[in-house]
């Protein structure tokens, strides 16, 4: 079936009403539960050959973190749906009823990145389906292994004209972009963003972007060192640094980086061993066009290496040690987000010129700072703008199911999870109810 054959036809049932009640939408969620639970071993084992990572990381991350949000939906979405009924004015009547219908947004397109190609396919559909549309998914080529068992599942558990995947590479996505959606959601990067959103401009859809960005992490001199340590590296070589909310770099004083340097050395040789090939826990790069890329910048940094062994890089496995470097401001790693296994460290005097630096680049999907100063927390909230903010730890404000999740400029524009997710692929339709009394 071609392309706009697919489209329409998800609009044509859209239009009859049949995604609008909200036992139809739980009996949706709850397949897709089913389809998750009955496929475990397959979904974890396709990740495993398309990243490298553990089944044992990928069953709690990704699929329980799916579950998870399918359970709060089926909790709540019955009070999601009633209208919400708004404060009279001085312009309605005594007998007037102004409120808030919530409705369907019709057809969703979702475009997935190949990073985390299971939860980053499951959890736009989640909402997507709690507000009543049909979904077009269009998973990254690059987790081809991924990409290929959902279209082998998703026909198993939902009618076509409910729910379609369309594999395949640019032409693919280039083409389905020219029909018209009700809304698109799209996780990846701000130049294909650029591009989406043109796409999406000549059928004025909107679009929910999450993107990515350098995420800075600011170590204070008061913060405990061995703590930090720990939280930031794990969360800078889960999935090979293939993550977007990441730490990108460090800012530390002169002081504090040799105990924070010292730090993350024994942290890597306590997660990985002597040798991070060998570690069962080390992910690989997704495919040997990011090798050349993250090389390339390796070989043209003027960064001091603090850890990482450069001669241990393997192409064919797609391999590059965690690496950590003390570089300059205007170091080539410092220019782009990285989304990989490289830490940047940049020293700086305090926490005012961590700042400034922060301020002068893109705003970031995340901002990360440690500290026991609330004075500094504060500061760093108010001073800084970010889609998110964790402090003394990284990445986990998004497993805050009750916490939206989005970036703010080149990071991205909207947001989803939980009742966020709901409203942004829900249309509120404003209802002024009146009597002819």
């Amino acid at each position: 079936m071609s392309l706009h054959r697919i489209v329409e036809a998800q609009r044509a049932y859209f239009n009859t009403g049949a995604t609008k009640p909200a036992e139809f939408r739980k009996e949706q969620l709850l397949q897709l539960k089913k389809l998750i639970e009955e496929n475990r071993a397959a979904l974890t084992e396709v990740v495993w050959k398309d990243l490298r990572r553990r089944h044992e990381v990928t069953e709690p991350m990704e699929l329980g973190g799916s579950l998870e949000e399918i359970a709060y939906y089926l909790k709540n979405l019955d009070d999601w749906m009633k209208p919400t009924y708004v404060e009279p004015t001085v312009a309605t009547l005594p007998t007037d009823k102004p409120y808030i219908v919530k409705d369907p947004k019709g057809v969703v397109l979702v475009i997935s990145p190949w990073n985390y190609p299971v939860s980053m396919v499951l959890l736009p559909m989640i909402p997507s389906i709690a507000a009543g549309n049909t979904i077009v998914i269009k998973p990254s080529e690059l987790s081809e292994n991924t990409a290929i068992l959902f279209e082998k599942l998703i026909p198993k558990y939902f009618d076509p004209k409910y729910v379609t995947i369309v594999n395949g590479g640019i032409p693919e996505t280039t083409e389905l972009l020219k029909e018209r959606f009700d809304h698109i959601i799209y996780t990846g990067c701000p130049p294909v963003a650029k591009i989406i959103m043109a796409a999406a401009a000549k059928h004025l859809t909107p679009v929910t972007l999450e993107l990515g960005g350098k995420c800075p992490v600011v170590v204070e001199d008061d913060a405990d060192i061995e703590i930090s340590a720990q939280r930031i590296a794990r969360g800078k070589w889960l999935n090979c640094g293939q993550t977007c909310l990441a730490p990108d770099y460090i800012l530390v004083s002169s002081a504090t980086k040799p105990k924070f340097v010292a730090a993350i050395q024994k942290c890597l040789k306590e997660f990985y061993g002597g040798n991070a090939k060998e570690s069962k826990d080390y992910s690989r790069v997704i495919n040997q066009r990011h090798f050349d890329r993250i090389s390339a910048l390796l070989d043209e940094s003027k960064g001091v290496v603090l850890a990482g062994n450069e001669e241990s890089r393997d192409r064919s496995d797609r391999f590059i040690p965690p690496t950590v470097l003390d570089v300059e401001k205007t170091d080539p790693f410092m220019h782009d987000e990285i989304f990989g296994p490289v830490l940047p460290i940049i020293t700086v005097k305090n926490l005012c010129e961590s700042i400034d630096f922060i301020n002068k680049g893109e705003k970031p999907l995340a901002a990360y700072i440690f500290t026991k100063d609330e004075a500094k927390v504060q500061r760093f909230l108010n001073e800084t703008t970010s889609g998110g903010v964790t402090v003394n730890d990284v990445i986990m404000h998004v497993a805050v199911i009750t916490l939206p999740f989005g970036g703010v400029g080149v990071s991205g524009m909207g947001r989803y999870r939980g009742k966020f997710g709901f409203d942004t692929f829900t249309h509120e339709k404003s209802v002024l109810q009146r009597v002819f009394a």
